[in-house]
């Protein structure tokens, strides 16, 4: 009796010990050795790629989207609530999984596809709308936008449906809109466009992008200077 006692006593107390050193290890110093060396040698990636506006403020991230909707003068009007603000380069539309409340920068909180066939017509109708609002946004007095002109990522959602980058073409289609509504030359435009498009990854992987949020960070620096 005295020996299963003892025996018992005994396993609970390498139990023990063997729990507080595991506990340590691995509830203290890997998560501090894996911590750390992110924040040494990937400190960008590990903080959540934040993107900082010119005050150092920070203003977003390079890997979500951004909405850019028009202040809201009557807050419980949908269509009032949904309508870009035309002075800043827009997105692709964020057609997914779900809306949210929390956050209000991007329309989306569950990532993912709309999971909609080619011919189904509810996206079949979503693009259709989508390429009649690019088409009236974009087209001014100076540039008339053609229907062949818009490129797809101007009306399809991404497979995330959180994609924070457009092509190269769709927003050189947007430039002299923006320049008309924030009274800058074209070329000005043009010209950050073209210092905020990325090539593809080592040269062959993807293809050019330019992140919407970045971009607008510049044009809101050049409306500013």
């Amino acid at each position: 009796m005295n020996n299963s006692v003892s025996n018992t006593a005994r396993l609970i107390g390498a139990g023990l010990r063997a729990l507080l050193v595991l506990t340590v290890i691995c509830g203290v110093l890997y998560p501090l050795a894996v911590t750390g060396i992110a924040q040494a040698v990937f400190n960008d990636n590990a903080n959540g790629s934040e993107i900082k506006d010119k005050s150092g403020q920070v203003v977003g991230s390079s890997l979500i989207g951004q909405t850019y909707n028009l202040p809201k003068q009557n807050p419980d009007d949908p269509e009032e609530a949904a309508k870009p603000d035309l002075k800043w380069f827009q997105p692709r539309p964020s057609n997914g999984l779900g809306s949210n409340s929390v956050n209000t920068q991007y329309s989306l909180i569950l990532s993912g596809a709309t999971n909609k066939a080619a011919d189904n017509p509810d996206l079949v109708k979503l693009v259709e709308d989508a390429k009649a609002a690019v088409i009236a946004d974009n087209t001014t007095a100076s540039y008339k936008v053609q229907p062949q002109d818009v490129p797809a990522d101007a009306v399809t959602s991404s497979g995330s449906g959180l994609d924070p980058n457009i092509s190269p073409e769709y927003a050189d289609l947007q430039v002299h809109r923006v320049a008309e509504q924030n009274k800058l030359d074209v070329k000005q435009v043009e010209k950050i466009v073209k210092d905020n498009t990325t090539g593809r990854t080592l040269g062959f992987m993807g293809e050019p992008r330019v992140n919407v949020l970045e971009l607008n960070i510049a044009l809101k620096a050049l409306t500013q200077s």
